[in-house]
């Protein structure tokens, strides 16, 4: 019987290697990084964060999607969701015919179109147990992108609600990832879920765990963050921690510090591990891209562009840093947002979710300090800088000839 679930490829990267190049590919990337990761052009010099852009994760799911087209051309192909979060990426694919689901708001993803003769993409995220389940009952071609990192998350998540602990998921609730993670409870009867988004939701768990607050207060704050039939009452003796892969390292780690403080206030240090569990589930990428920002601050630059999708998770986590440091930060989504004319910048501000203009922006002389998302492409980041460049009057093409 003809295989219908593919996670490994199809070994076809030597034949789509040059158009992801055509498509992706950055001079000036490469020069920045024959420089030592650092360019100078005219009064301004650039400084890219050691660790920046594609992870192997993105890298991966992006080809799978490339080889998936080379492999059925004449099928039809579509793509639970987004591939990654970055709208230039996504655009190529829909140029390429690949057809994108959109999930409705509080509905399900309408799979009604799709036959046995069909192709899907499983994003980078991966998607519910349910939605997988529906998509392998339609007998199609599912090529699954999932990301390795995230998978180990599932795998936390799952050991948790078979020992009967809830997962505590530091993450955003309507995140794709987030959303499949959770649904990993649903492998036992019984398994919980609880989301928290920062410290701040985290210390209304705690004070409830330590004996303080309402539950029904808490059912309303967390609606829409919590596995069907969820008790505070009776679901939070036994926690687990995990996290959406892509959220701030030292925020995820504060918030499982708290979280078993309360649970030692309320049960004693003696009786801990019958009561709370634990594992840092950043994925490494992430982590090594905000490790390379904190590097790159130690000597701050004027200003630090962030290069990335607006939904990014990573990017946005990115951006935060940043700004955490002090540093004037701009989240941009591409060099679009800057306006050589004007003068100006668009961008999103930090943990907001809807864009703003600023004026002199740009100082000159000035040092800028670039990083990119785990899902942007380095022509992304080049065609910043270039416009950065133009908008100071300075010739990159002489920079980096």
């Amino acid at each position: 019987m003809e295989s219908t679930y593919f996670r490994r490829g199809f070994g076809l990267k030597p034949e789509i290697d040059g158009q992801l190049a055509a498509d992706y590919h950055s001079t000036v990337v490469d020069a920045m990084r024959a420089g030592g990761n650092q360019l100078v052009a005219g009064r301004l010099t650039f400084r890219l964060a050691k660790e920046f852009g594609f992870c192997y994760g993105v890298d991966r799911a992006v080809d799978y999607a490339y080889e998936t087209r080379s492999k059925f051309p004449d099928r039809r192909i579509f793509l639970v969701g987004e591939i990654i979060h970055n709208p230039h990426v996504n655009a190529k694919l829909a140029a390429m015919g690949i057809v994108f689901l959109h999930r409705p708001a509080d509905a399900e993803f309408d799979f009604s179109g799709i036959t046995a003769n069909d192709v899907v993409l499983i994003p980078a995220f991966g998607v519910t147990m349910r939605d997988f389940e529906r998509l392998r009952a339609i007998n199609c071609i599912l090529v699954d992108t999932t990301c390795g990192s995230v998978l180990n998350v599932w795998k936390r998540v799952e050991s948790y609600a078979r020992d009967g602990f809830t997962s505590v998921i530091h993450g955003k609730h309507y995140h794709e990832e987030t959303k499949a993670t959770a649904s990993q409870v649903g492998r036992y009867p019984g398994g919980k879920y609880l989301v928290v988004f920062d410290m701040r939701e985290t210390e209304l768990i705690c004070e409830w765990i330590e004996g303080r607050g309402e539950p029904e207060d808490l059912a309303r704050r967390f609606a829409k963050a919590v596995s069907p039939g969820f008790d505070f009452s009776t679901d939070l003796s036994r926690i687990g921690v995990a996290n959406q892969t892509t959220m701030l390292s030292g925020e995820s780690l504060a918030i499982a510090a708290r979280l078993r403080g309360a649970l030692a206030n309320r049960y004693g240090a003696a009786q801990l591990a019958e009561h709370f569990r634990s594992f840092d589930t950043i994925c490494s990428a992430t982590q090594e891209r905000q490790d390379a920002v904190d590097a790159l601050l130690l000597d701050p630059p004027d200003v630090m562009l962030v290069i990335g999708g607006y939904n990014s998770s990573n990017t946005c986590a990115l951006a935060a840093l940043a700004e955490s440091k002090g540093v004037r930060t701009y989240h941009l989504e591409d060099a679009s947002g800057i306006d050589p004319v004007a003068g100006t910048i668009r961008f999103q501000p930090v943990r907001t979710r809807s864009e703003m203009v600023a004026n002199d922006w740009l100082p000159i002389p000035g040092v800028i300090g670039l990083t990119a998302g785990a899902s942007t492409p380095n022509n992304k980041i080049g065609e910043t800088v270039a416009r950065v460049c133009e908008t100071a009057g300075i010739s990159l093409e002489k920079t980096t000839s």
